[in-house]
């Protein structure tokens, strides 16, 4: 059986887990802040890093916390820090096009998570396969929510929706999750009691 210790658990002083924990949401909300800004512009939905870092705080982090990492990210961008892709930020653009992926960020984090720990896959599948496995549902959260709210806040047709919100991101995402599972299944090896 696999372990699915998390980072804070393998780093942390036991006396200092509540200030490991702390640090490891808030550098998994800066780095998904630094994967907005990782951009290829395409229109309307633009290449970026954030969801590899949102699929790893997930991984790492488990559920909850992967999830509190996330709408820490969101929160920092609502307020109007500019974390978002093209250094935006403000309430107003998680209403806009691009929002849904955005909003799904920590509830993919969460179903990712939970699928890797809480008893979850690892007991049954390899890591770097249970790894893909839950990453691509995560994915899946993140293009249902995000093409819901592209096509009724811009395009109107959910062909165009689906072809512009999912299938243009298909080669992009299938890299990130490749790389995002990898990260994830060395780390689990390396540290596994």
């Amino acid at each position: 059986m696999h372990s699915t210790t998390t980072l804070d658990h393998v780093v942390a002083i036991p006396e200092k887990r509540a200030l490991s924990t702390t640090m490891w949401i808030g550098s998994f909300a800066l780095l998904t802040a630094v994967g907005a800004q990782i951009v290829i512009p395409t229109v309307p939905v633009p290449f970026t890093l954030q969801t590899f870092f949102v699929l790893l705080s997930g991984a790492l982090l488990g559920p909850r916390k992967g999830a509190v990492a996330q709408m820490g990210y969101l929160a920092m961008g609502a307020t109007g820090f500019p974390v978002f892709a093209g250094f935006a930020g403000g309430f107003p653009y998680l209403l806009g096009p691009t929002g849904g992926y955005l909003i799904a960020f920590p509830f993919a984090a969460w179903v990712t998570g939970m699928l890797l720990h809480e008893n979850g896959l690892v007991r049954y599948l390899p890591r770097a396969v249970a790894g893909v496995f839950a990453m691509l549902l995560g994915m899946v959260v993140i293009f249902a929510m995000g093409i819901t709210q592209l096509n009724f806040v811009l395009l109107n047709d959910w062909d165009a929706s689906f072809s512009a919100g999912f299938i243009s991101l298909q080669l992009w995402d299938a890299v990130k999750i490749a790389a995002a599972a990898g990260i994830y299944a060395e780390l689990g090896r390396r540290f596994a009691k």
